[in-house]
């Protein structure tokens, strides 16, 4: 391909169930690094508006839903490499720049290998086929203590699709243990760029969650910081739910140094052989073992052929999109 990354993958933690329908979509600025909302609704389309409606998504992930919930392809064919134009791609116009990592509240953050518990797994339902999918996932510190961030298409059905339901995160996801609990979506951000043209340059999105028993997310688990407009070469942990590994039932990590796409493509990949199950799982800057933390600086988006797994570069527009949901509460 084009240079050689060495990645090193090791064991450590993942699984899912269906059904489906759509509450009306707004009105989608046609900008790609531009981003929109929607709050996060159920399977019938009822919107997961207070604490009882995030009980109410709790409670639709059974132990069978979870295991029969299949992975989403994270294959590039039929998305914006291939299908679509290319159109404005992110850019890093400003300075490199991280916001801070945070423990849990109660300063305690177990980790077993490179398994941590800012990583999980997500399950939703997508209402184009009413079936039940996985992803993952990680919780990101910011003020409001509650966000996750994750591939767009875990979240949207990018063009022509629709705002995912039953959406639930479930931090260091093991073989059907929740030892944090289930954290479903309050409040959906993605780009523009993939909710109108399936574009993979802006496949990621963020997600507020629900405090759980009145405890937010990461004062439970820790939450990593954020990195943007850095160079594509970056050292970097990937965390992630293959569904090729152990089912999607355990956590597995990656490592190696990033690089550029091509000339012409502007996102950074890494030869991890992560497929289906692995799409939203974080790209680490500076992880720490002992901590279990570390920068985000990109999200599984896509895997090859031979084995690359690629992911939006993270400039401007994804630091915005932090600033613009990281107080949503």
């Amino acid at each position: 391909m084009w240079g050689l990354s060495t990645a090193v993958t090791l064991l450590v933690v993942a699984t899912s169930s269906a059904f489906a329908h759509t509450p009306p979509a707004e009105t989608k600025p046609s900008t790609p690094g531009a981003t929109t909302t929607s709050l996060a609704a159920t399977s019938e389309g009822a919107r997961v508006n207070s604490t009882s409606g995030g009980e109410a998504v709790e409670h639709y992930w059974t132990p069978e839903r979870m295991r029969d919930a299949r992975p989403v392809s994270v294959d590039a064919a039929g998305h914006g490499e291939s299908g679509h134009e290319r159109r404005q791609e992110p850019q890093a116009s400003g300075t490199a720049g991280s916001t801070p990592p945070a423990a849990p509240a109660s300063g305690e953050i177990r980790t077993a290998l490179y398994e941590t518990s800012v990583a999980g797994k997500v399950f939703f339902t997508d209402p184009s086929d009413g079936r039940d999918y996985v992803c993952s996932a990680s919780a990101l510190n910011s003020a409001s203590k509650q966000m996750v961030i994750t591939a767009g298409h875990c979240v949207h059905g990018g063009d022509g699709g629709d705002w995912m339901r039953n959406w639930a995160y479930v931090p260091r996801y093991r073989d059907g243990n929740r030892p944090y609990g289930t954290f479903a979506a309050k409040e959906f951000r993605a780009f523009n760029g993939w909710i109108n043209n399936s574009d993979l340059d802006w496949d990621v999105a963020m997600v507020t969650t629900w405090p759980r028993d009145g405890d937010k997310l990461v004062n439970v688990t820790g939450g990593n910081g954020l990195s943007y407009n850095y160079s594509r070469e970056q050292d970097v942990t990937v965390n992630g739910y293959p569904g090729d590994r152990d089912n999607g039932q355990r956590q597995w990590y990656c490592t190696g140094t990033t690089e550029r796409v091509s000339v012409f493509d502007g996102k950074i990949q890494l030869r991890c052989d992560f497929g289906g199950g692995s799409s939203g799982g974080p790209w680490m800057r500076k992880f720490d073992d002992a901590s279990g933390l570390g920068y985000t600086n990109g999200v599984t988006s896509t895997v090859n052929s031979d084995g690359w797994n690629k992911s939006p570069y993270f400039g401007d527009s994804v630091k915005q999109m932090f600033d613009d949901q990281g107080s949503a509460t």
